[in-house]
């Protein structure tokens, strides 16, 4: 797809992914826009990219990255400057398609995203889902560019909850985990240090074994638990712990919190 211009209105962490997103794909960075309210932020990543601050009249995409209690003035700003038709790509948490639809008319067609942090390493999961207007090419553009810092899935709009609570909170259940894991071995006599090589170590062989071994993860658990073993002590202590109760509910309340951000 053809867009001279791009638009991308909120430059936090997510924001900036984007300019190198477009940018390591052939984009100009002089034919990309981008909208913050921090001023210092947007002249730094103009010293950085080689970006502007520019009219929004002619930019054929636009993604919104901003904070959820900025959108309506973000959605303002598009609609006052636009003169034609416009692909969005929303990164909002809890927005729906038809809520950014709405505000813009039949001008925007509309894609909602659900990326996660790890796409800054060119190893994010991200979930689509399109809105009514948009069409198969837009979608699958858009598959094809978060597919290139990651892996991108496309998902009916009533599941991007509970993919916000699945990749998209997904690595701060992780992070944690590898907090908790170096506090433990510190407990238990190790230096912080020593636990966190082998702590981060673990998670990162463990994900391996899950993406290239082809077997199924309740199998992998299996064959690390021999019977009345260290890990099976392990492993019932969690157990005893409700530990899927735990994930459970920690999901439901970010997939929650996520309903609860739509309206």
């Amino acid at each position: 797809m053809n867009f001279n211009k791009v638009g991308i209105l909120g430059v936090g962490v997510m924001g900036e992914a984007m300019i190198t997103g477009l940018i390591r794909i052939g984009f100009d960075p002089h034919s990309v826009i981008i909208r913050e309210k921090r001023a210092e932020r947007c002249v730094q990543l103009e010293e950085k990219y080689g970006v502007s601050q520019d009219s929004l009249k002619d930019c054929a995409l636009i993604f919104l990255a901003v904070k959820p209690q900025d959108l309506d003035l973000a959605l303002a700003e598009i609609a006052k400057e636009l003169t034609g038709d416009v692909l969005i790509i929303s990164l909002l948490a809890g927005t729906t398609t038809s809520r950014i639809e709405s505000a813009l008319g039949e001008r925007a067609r509309v894609i909602r995203v659900m990326p996660n942090t790890p796409l800054l390493l060119g190893k994010g999961a991200a979930g689509l889902a399109k809105g009514v207007r948009a069409t198969s090419s837009d979608l699958t553009w858009a598959l094809s560019f978060f597919a290139g810092s990651g892996m991108a899935i496309e998902v009916a709009e009533e599941q991007m909850d509970a993919v916000t609570a699945t990749s998209g909170s997904g690595p701060a259940y992780f992070f944690k985990l590898v907090e908790s894991m170096i506090s433990a071995a510190s407990r238990l006599g190790m230096s912080e240090s020593e636990a966190k090589v082998l702590a981060s170590q673990t998670l990162i062989g463990a994900a391996k074994m899950v993406e290239e071994s082809g077997t199924d993860v309740a199998t992998l658990r299996a064959n690390v638990t021999s019977p009345n073993g260290t890990t099976a002590a392990a492993l019932s202590s969690l157990e005893q712990a409700n530990f899927d109760t735990v994930i459970y509910e920690a999901m439901k309340a970010a997939r929650d919190r996520s309903i609860e951000l739509s309206k």
